[in-house]
């Protein structure tokens, strides 16, 4: 059975860039989100089991949309792959329940351990 990714970034570049960066292998049903507000849409409906989710976007920024998750009990497994590598950012998005942190652009040998780290990773 496939797992549902969602990649929310305001960024098209970005979104393709991330997909690409999924291993090979992984069987995945892959959705996109402009903003955070489409993104949280997508994870009401069912579409982000593991989401890849930028920090800085319009109508809703990653912090908000973690925010949200934690708030309703979404079940997300929420990775941020973000440029913004401040450790404030970093610590604020790993006590809002991310559970990585992922520096832009991502290559996939990163996705790749990331997602086997937490045994996300099944079917590749």
């Amino acid at each position: 059975m496939a797992t549902n990714v969602l990649i929310c970034d305001d960024s098209s570049f970005a979104r393709k860039q991330m997909a690409r960066a999924l291993p090979s292998g992984w069987q995945v049903d892959v959705h996109f989100a402009g903003d955070g507000l489409e993104g949280l849409d997508a994870i009401r409906a069912g579409k982000g089991e593991v989401v890849f989710l930028d920090l800085t976007m319009p109508n809703l920024d990653g912090y908000g949309v973690l925010e949200a998750i934690r708030r309703e009990d979404l079940p997300a497994m929420v990775i941020v792959v973000s440029g913004d590598i401040q450790p404030d950012a970093q610590d604020r998005v790993k006590k809002l329940g991310a559970m990585a942190f992922i520096k832009k652009p991502v290559d996939a040998e990163k996705a790749r351990s990331v997602l086997a780290e937490y045994g996300i990773l099944t079917g590749a």
